[in-house]
């Protein structure tokens, strides 16, 4: 056996590149910290600062009676560096893989896709915990009757909260939603920025007053009562591309001979966190469809 055509820091290299591509989820979030954790341990310490005190006084005032200097609040966030994603298969030989075209690119491929659901899926579950079952509500395309809510006034809304929590404006703001919801946001769109709406490999990507609207099957999902039935209900999000903080300082590819066996095999595995960090610049609904 021999492992000659294989290396593994290209392949890593490749399927960082490809996760990139891949993740819908992890693509808006923040990664400022992720070259901190890679030099200096397994955990992100993340020390947020308050706002100073505006106060007023009269021109008549002499400066020397101002107040005394405050304190201005500090927080501090530990984000530890927990979840691995991992995978480990026998390819046979190598060599002989190799020979067949394409075969390594579309296993390469597999292995990039299959790491790339798990941290969008993660990531959705983190963003989706914020919900608050009280804000549910039923999304609809046209006319909205009782208990209902166009997919239109729904994104309003959510803009509208963020904008009352002094998001900038002119801040990104990133929705990501179900394909239900899309199907009917596309029924009800109003302005196509035909420069930016197209459909893209890390999936289907729309703007919506300013908004960038993106589409995943990871969207979380959670089942909630409404009027004694249990509606099995998506959590939209919207947010900032500050407001989630993702972490993935390492890649590990690995080629290997599986010990009674006649056969290479591929192990390898990602370590990667993510945190809400910025809690105002983050709102999740739960809708549910007819």
């Amino acid at each position: 056996m021999s492992y000659k055509n294989f290396i593994p820091n290209v392949w890593s290299e490749q399927i960082n590149r490809d996760l990139e591509r891949l993740c819908v989820f992890a693509e808006d979030c923040y990664r400022k910290y992720e070259g901190t954790v890679k030099h200096k341990g397994e955990s992100v310490t993340i020390v947020g600062i308050g706002k100073p005190t505006i106060k007023s006084m009269s021109k008549d005032t002499q400066y020397g009676n101002i107040d005394d200097a405050e304190t201005v609040e500090t927080t501090a966030i530990v984000m530890p560096i927990e979840q691995v994603s991992y995978y480990n298969y026998e390819i046979g030989d190598i060599d002989k893989a190799q020979a067949i075209d394409g075969l390594e690119g579309a296993l390469q491929s597999e292995t990039s896709e299959g790491l790339a659901q798990d941290v969008d899926k993660y990531i959705a579950g983190i963003i989706g915990a914020a919900a608050k079952d009280a804000d549910v509500v039923k999304a609809v395309a046209g006319a909205a009757s009782s208990g209902e809510k166009n997919v239109l006034d729904i994104l309003d809304e959510m803009q509208e909260k963020l904008m009352e929590n002094d998001v900038p404006d002119g801040t990104e703001i990133v929705i990501v939603v179900d394909p239900k919801f899309f199907t009917r946001f596309r029924k009800e769109y109003r302005s196509n920025d035909t420069d930016n709406s197209k459909i893209l490999k890390n999936g289907r990507v729309y703007y919506y007053n300013g908004m960038k609207i993106k589409v995943s099957n990871n969207v979380a999902k959670k089942s909630i009562t409404v009027s004694g039935t249990a509606k099995n209900c998506s959590l939209i999000s919207a947010r900032t591309k500050r407001a989630v903080a993702y972490v993935k300082p390492l890649t590990v590819t690995k080629p290997y001979e599986p010990e009674k066996k006649f056969t290479d095999a591929i192990k390898g595995f990602i370590l990667y966190d993510a945190k809400i960090v910025r809690p105002k610049e983050l709102v999740v609904v739960p809708v549910y469809y007819a």
